[in-house]
């Protein structure tokens, strides 16, 4: 786009997911839209592309083949015993989740079904809880992981953003940074900002800020679809709840591009948006430095099967529920009382089985292949091509056949909190023991026979149980855990509308917000807890809200 003025009924600034739902939505209703972002065309899409394209459905035929009974009911009693809602300002949250739940049980798979997404048949279990049934926590799969990974979720809607600018209802503005938000008369009336100078960097590389000129662009209302902050660290430690989950780390790895700053959050505030429920965030345990980076400080996130031991910082084998795959701000919260990072000890058995990295580039089976492709992965010979990759590469695994060489290679890796051989030793062999009979005081052995009571488990994310220090299941892999940033569950406050509110509760005129930036609706309809797949279906109800609004 050329113009530097452009008369648009609806300014959408942020060309992810939310941004490309909201888009369609409100072309289809007769709107002439501009859609803004700082980045080139190729990384439209956003964080949704490198996604593993899980989505949380409920009551789904993938369900049911399995033999899981989902219900709408059931799921919502889940997400409340998660989200945990106890403030004022969650009324919107809350509202936003109910609906959000039914459309989960309801149109949301016919509609993505009618855009062409199709779905492994296996159902994944995340986020089990691993407390009490009114806690948090999956009672049942609900993980559909789409075919085409994050770039299937994202593949239909940038095709509908071509067509929509093909026919002259859609101008798209690349490479516009916003920099404030025009207020008139206590309304909303447009953005202004800079252009910046054309990047051909592969999509998610970091991008040049040279600026070539400046925008002024009019609407009768704005959609905010800008993304968290999980790539600003400074940010992050400015919102940590210190007070439920102790200091932030002093390392981190980021889970998203350096582009996902949070800087829209502070230039809404600035025309008088509200921003609530800062301090909940979503941050995983189980980050991994990527040997292959494609941005700064570029972590992955192991997508763990339940069987592998859990120690802190100083060695001690954490407690129901932190374990692998089941309640991640608990075991953030548990991880932090002893240090920066935690440690995986596993076996070749375990990783071969239970071991899976969250990315579509992680993926290439789901993501570029077919059923023949999956099989071999994920049943042949071996873990799959990216976690070898990752255990020859990585430098956070340590691999050896004895325990002894084992824990000397995690105390290189960690000199500042080395760990002792036979307290470890006594720890691991008193798991080994709790497998002598079939039946265990052990929470995570019985855990793990629980989870093989799945089918999908059984078959491709749950190992047979096995005694780590038998040779025979060799060699020892230990993996050092480090805290991957990743998502704001909190941000602009929005009615059921989509429309921003004032940090009174009053509406915005002409500002509307989807996203993670709103929270994924409501400014925060996760509550405290996510339960996972829920960051891009957040990113489609809201997004389809504030378009059908706007």
């Amino acid at each position: 786009m050329t113009d530097q003025n452009f008369q648009a009924d609806v300014i959408v600034v942020g060309g992810g997911l939310a941004g490309m739902v909201a888009t369609h939505e409100a072309v289809l209703r007769g709107r002439r839209v501009l859609l803004i972002d700082q980045e080139g065309p190729q990384s439209l899409g956003g964080q949704a592309y490198w996604s593993l394209g899980g989505l949380f459905m409920v009551d789904t035929p993938e369900q049911r083949r399995l033999g899981i009974r989902d219900s709408a009911e059931l799921a919502l009693s889940d997400w409340m015993g998660s989200a945990q809602f106890d403030r004022p300002q969650d009324a919107n949250p809350r509202a936003y989740a109910e609906r959000f739940v039914d459309w989960a049980a309801g149109d949301m798979r016919p509609w993505l079904h009618g855009l062409g997404m199709r779905w492994f048949p296996v159902v994944g279990w995340a986020e089990r809880g691993g407390a009490l049934a009114g806690g948090h926590g999956n009672s049942v799969p609900r993980f559909h992981i789409t075919w085409g990974t994050g770039t299937g979720v994202v593949a239909p809607f940038a095709k509908l953003m071509q067509d929509h600018a093909m026919a002259g209802k859609l101008r798209l503005a690349f490479r516009h940074r916003v920099t404030a938000l025009e207020v008139t008369n206590g309304a909303v009336t447009g953005v202004t900002g800079d252009i910046l100078e054309p990047n051909t960097a592969p999509r998610g590389e970091s991008t040049g800020r040279v600026v070539t000129g400046s925008f002024q662009h009019q609407a009768e209302s704005v959609i905010l679809t800008t993304g968290g902050i999980g790539a600003n660290h400074d940010l992050v430690r400015k919102h940590w709840p210190v007070d439920r989950l102790g200091q932030p780390p002093k390392r981190m790895i980021s889970g998203v591009p350096d582009y996902v700053d949070g800087k829209m959050h502070a230039i809404a505030a600035d025309a008088g948006a509200g921003l609530i429920n800062e301090d909940r965030m979503w941050h995983y345990c189980e980050g991994v430095e990527n040997w292959n980076p494609i941005w700064p400080n570029h972590g992955i996130r192991i997508l763990p099967g339940p069987s592998s031991i859990w120690l802190d910082a100083k060695g001690d084998r954490m407690e129901a529920p932190c374990m692998p795959g089941y309640d991640t701000l608990s075991t953030l919260k548990r991880i932090l009382q002893a240090g920066d990072h935690s440690w995986f000890i596993l076996t070749q058995k375990i990783i071969e089985k239970e071991f899976a990295l969250s990315g579509s580039e992680q993926n290439p089976d789901l993501t570029d292949g077919g059923w023949r492709e999956v099989l071999k992965a994920r049943l042949g010979k071996g873990a799959t091509p990216a976690v070898e990759a990752f255990k020859e590469e990585g430098v956070d695994f340590v691999v050896s056949d004895r325990l002894e060489d084992l824990v000397a290679g995690m105390n290189k890796l960690t000199p500042q909190q080395p760990l002792d051989l036979e307290h470890l030793r006594r720890q691991i062999a008193a798991r080994d023991a709790q497998l002598a009979n079939p039946f265990a005081k052990d929470a995570q052995v019985t855990a793990i026979r629980g989870a093989r009571a799945y089918r999908g488990d059984k078959l491709i994310r749950t190992a047979k149980p096995h005694a780590i220090l038998d040779p025979e299941n060799g060699p020892l892999i230990a993996v050092r855990l480090n805290i991957l940033t990743r998502k704001s569950l909190g941000g602009l406050h929005t009615d059921l509308r989509g429309r921003v509110l004032t940090p009174t509760g009053n509406i915005l005129n002409g500002l509307f917000a989807a996203g993670e930036v709103s929270g994924f609706g409501g400014g925060g309809y996760h509550g405290y807890n996510a339960l996972e797949g829920t960051f891009l279906g957040g990113c489609l109800f809201s997004g389809r809200i504030a378009g059908q609004n706007a």
